[in-house]
């Protein structure tokens, strides 16, 4: 009976795996290190400038001092981080699925893509806050206009990116569905689809991060409530600590909405991952 002869594994071989491992791994572990050393470095800077030039605490707070207020008084700025939140996650769904929507019809539609897309970018070119006051105006001062003015602000990177992503299929891919008789929802849904989800995850990250920012500047207008309302709360009252708690506490939240994005886009387009961080 023939016995099985076990494979020769090569020394060389394993040994270059083993180096690409770790060059991997500290890679990973570098990525993850420098972040926090460049936190580091800016908080010794400002803690050096505000104790070397003995900047008054209503210009300028210490790290320290801010550390203490957000400790302080995180129950508040929890209180009002929820609407801020709401009003941000609601108008990134809210632009972002118009954008797509839009999107879709200006691929199958060129017709309607030549016509109102300038008009389109001609809105997007009016200032945020020229275009607040309009949409008090037009839908009260509750919650309302400072979802519209997040959805507005993330509308326009999505509707550009989807439109480009839709429209930069393969051209032999296209053929081939062609070939293969295709429906025009099976070529959407099989292969511009597909095709665009890079494209519009990238908006979607930056999406992120602005919508923060349109629901800050909505609530600016006029609210008693949320990230916005504490800012300018802080500023006139010259609680500087205060305002640097509260802009950190935004900024926070952005950059976990950003990763929660980031994370999604890992489950759901594993085709074009990002590199791992």
């Amino acid at each position: 009976m023939a016995t099985a002869v076990p494979a020769m594994v090569d020394p060389a071989q394993g040994e270059a795996e083993e180096r690409y491992h770790r060059a991997k791994q500290r890679a990973i572990r570098r990525r993850r290190l420098m972040p926090l050393v460049g936190a580091g470095t800016l908080l010794a800077v400002w803690a050096a400038l505000v104790y070397g030039l003995e900047v008054p605490p209503y210009i300028a707070p210490s790290p320290l001092r801010v550390v203490e207020t957000l400790y302080m008084r995180f129950g508040m700025l929890m209180t009002n981080l929820a609407p801020t939140a709401i009003e941000a996650i609601s108008g990134f769904l809210l632009g972002n699925v118009v954008a797509i929507i839009i999107a879709t019809v200006f691929v199958h539609q060129k017709t309607l893509e030549e016509a109102f897309f300038p008009m389109i970018v001609l809105i997007n070119t009016i200032p945020v806050l020229a275009k607040a006051p309009i949409l008090v105006l037009l839908l009260g001062n509750g919650i309302e206009p400072k979802i519209a003015i997040a959805a507005l602000i993330c509308f326009f990177p999505t509707l550009v990116n989807m439109v480009r992503g839709l429209e930069s299929v393969n051209p032999q891919a296209m053929e081939l569905m062609r070939v293969l008789s295709a429906s025009k929802r099976e070529v959407f849904f099989k292969l511009r689809l597909q095709n665009s989800l890079p494209y519009l995850f990238s908006a979607l990250k930056i999406a992120a991060s602005t919508a923060v920012i349109g629901a800050i500047v909505g609530e600016w207008i006029g609210t008693t409530v949320g990230i916005g309302a504490l800012l300018i709360h802080a500023m006139y009252n010259f609680d500087s600590a205060l305002l640097y708690a509260t802009a950190i506490v935004g900024a926070c939240f952005s950059v976990a909405f950003y990763f929660v994005i980031t994370l999604i886009e890992r489950l759901v387009v594993r085709w074009h991952a990002p590199p791992v961080t």
